[in-house]
């Protein structure tokens, strides 16, 4: 069984940092694109930020380009955002999400709060 479990949010000021974590299990997590999506309260959610399975391939929503990295290790079957300047329009609840032979799953999400 697929899990995929976000860790790493809170409250920051703007200008925080913060790095989120994914930690996955129950696939093969080499073999998996993976990605990271945000929703703001009254919006759909959107992509941030992907990668691919052996980490060639990355891209970023225009907004965080510059301002956040997405990484992962494919040892430890973890992936990763790391959040610099942080801003308020950055707030929401972040997912990760793996897609592997054509099957898509989530994780429950981390709250990420930017205000001063």
């Amino acid at each position: 069984q697929v899990q995929l479990v976000e860790s790493g949010g809170g409250a920051v000021q703007p200008g925080g940092s913060l790095r989120l974590s994914c930690k996955a299990s129950g696939f093969t997590f080499s073999s998996g694109g993976m990605f990271w999506y945000r929703q703001a309260p009254g919006n759909e959610r959107e992509l941030v930020a992907s990668i691919s399975s052996g980490g060639e391939f990355i891209n970023y929503e225009d907004a965080v380009t510059g301002r956040f990295t997405v990484s992962r290790d494919n040892v430890k079957n973890m992936l990763y955002l790391q959040m610099h300047n942080l801003k308020p329009a950055d707030t929401g609840v972040y997912y990760c999400r793996a897609i592997v032979g054509g099957q898509s799953s989530w994780g429950q999400g981390t709250q990420v709060t930017v205000s001063s």
